[in-house]
């Protein structure tokens, strides 16, 4: 509560100006939802480690920060960063929350564990900083789109307070909790799921080539009636034409995902009989080469 009394002294006004807004992270997501906030309008302020996609964004109207701590002045400051180690690294144990104005709404959209959700919670509230879970749904053209499904959760007035910005990036929010973590865990078992798809499609494919069938066909009949839907219309074609590059998602951030899930059924002690073997499939496709290919690319673990 001493977190949000000193939040409601601050408006989307904050330190930069009248609608400001930060990104720090400016890989394949972090790029174009900072460019769609540029052309919404907004003040926008951006942090790399690398800087050309900066001075693509600067180019484009953005405003260049020095530094993480210069970029956390705005008033909300939206962060895309890879992982539990990137987002600790940067936020946690970097001193920065300290240097952070009381205020500062920082969205996360990294998937992470929910263990590294609840620490980032209490270490923003420890500094007076709000802090929301926003992880998403779609991949970079969606992303380009403003698209995304966004998962968001944390106190309902800070939802309220970042969800004009939310709304420029994404199609919908699905708004899932007071606890940032209950958004975490959403993505995390969706992209399980995603991954136990790209396995059983495989497993079909394999099964339908060996009696003859083409598996383009297999996938569209499969497609067009038992399973409709981005991810298997998607996954199925990339399997029957082994397609993987170029990545929207690499085996190696699949695999971080899939234990991120095993990680959290540990934790509630559910166990997850597919997760395992998918973690020996993920291992082995990592251990022939095909970390950097499309997480699809499991599928060639599978004998065809």
């Amino acid at each position: 509560m001493a977190c949000l009394n000193r939040l409601r002294r601050f408006g989307t006004e904050g330190v930069l100006g009248v609608s400001s807004i930060a990104v720090i992270g400016l890989g394949a997501m972090g790029k174009p939802i900072a460019r769609n906030l540029v052309k919404a309008g907004h003040d926008v302020v951006v942090w790399n480690r690398s800087d050309g996609p900066v001075a693509e964004l600067a180019d484009a109207g953005a405003r260049r920060a020095a530094s993480v701590a210069e970029a956390m002045q705005a008033p909300v400051v939206i962060s895309v960063l890879s992982d539990d180690r990137a987002v600790a690294e940067t936020f946690l144990d970097s001193g920065v929350l300290a240097r952070t104005p009381g205020g500062t709404v920082h969205v996360n959209l990294a998937t992470v564990s929910t263990g590294l959700a609840r620490r980032a919670g209490a270490a923003h509230a420890e500094h007076g900083v709000g802090y929301v879970a926003a992880p998403v749904f779609g991949r970079v053209p969606v992303a380009e789109a403003g698209a995304l499904n966004v998962l968001a959760a944390g106190e309902h007035e800070l939802l309220d307070r970042v969800q004009p910005f939310l709304d420029v990036i994404g199609s919908r929010t699905w708004r899932l909790g007071d606890r940032p973590e209950q958004a975490n865990i959403v993505k995390i078992t969706g992209n399980y799921l995603i991954a136990c798809a790209i396995q059983s499609l495989a497993e079909a494919v394999s099964l339908a080539e060996g009696a003859g069938v083409d598996s383009g066909q297999l996938v569209e009949v499969l497609t067009s009636t038992l399973f409709p839907g981005g991810v298997y219309t998607g996954y199925g074609s990339m399997i029957a034409e082994r397609r993987y590059q170029p990545a929207g998602f690499t085996t190696v951030l699949g695999r971080k995902d899939l234990h991120l899930a095993l990680d959290a059924a540990t934790d509630h002690g559910i166990p997850l009989p597919i997760g395992e073997l998918l973690r020996v499939v993920f291992d082995e496709a990592i251990a022939d080469g095909r970390g950097a290919e499309d997480w699809a690319v499991i599928a060639e673990q599978q004998p065809r």
